[in-house]
């Protein structure tokens, strides 16, 4: 299995890291880009990386990087998870907090997933998980986009960066 799964675990990262580079992309019009196109471009080298060489994963400097990357989401997230549960938000999308926050959520989820998978090839678990988690943010971000009622109340500079 860990032969056959080795091609789709490269293409769920290369699909993930052009997604995480599109998300780095269009940070260029938010207030606070710096932040966020560091957020995303980290993630959207490390997935590159395994899609060249799965293997990657166990040197230490990606497990470092890796990391820290998740260490500090986990700790913005957890901030803005806070904020949005404290003003009662039920609709994340709709909020910049709360888009904000899935895009962090989706590093950390992604990154662990990642970790140590060249270790001893990826299991059917993994890479079913890997699949649906690839999937998502690609028919969420076109979902959106197609359906410009959905978008009508964002801020400005989200609407204008693709």
């Amino acid at each position: 299995m860990a032969q056959l799964s080795s091609p789709l675990w490269r293409l769920c990262n290369l699909v993930m890291s052009a997604f995480f580079a599109l998300a780095t992309y269009v940070q260029m019009n938010d207030p606070d880009a710096g932040l966020w196109m560091v957020g995303y471009a980290i993630p959207a080298g490390l997935c590159f990386l395994i899609s060249c060489r799965p293997q990657i994963t166990e040197t230490l400097p990606w497990r470092r990087v890796a990391d820290l990357h998740v260490m500090m989401a986990t700790a913005l997230g957890a901030m803005l998870g806070w904020t949005l549960y404290k003003d009662g938000v039920t609709h994340i999308f709709h909020q910049e907090e709360g888009r904000e926050f899935c895009g962090l959520l989706l590093t950390v989820v992604w990154l662990l997933l990642c970790r140590r998978s060249g270790r001893s090839g990826v299991g059917g678990l993994r890479l079913c998980t890997a699949a649906g988690i690839t999937m998502f943010p690609v028919v969420a971000w076109t979902y959106y986009h197609v359906n410009k009622e959905l978008r009508a109340e964002w801020p400005s500079h989200c609407t204008t960066a693709l």
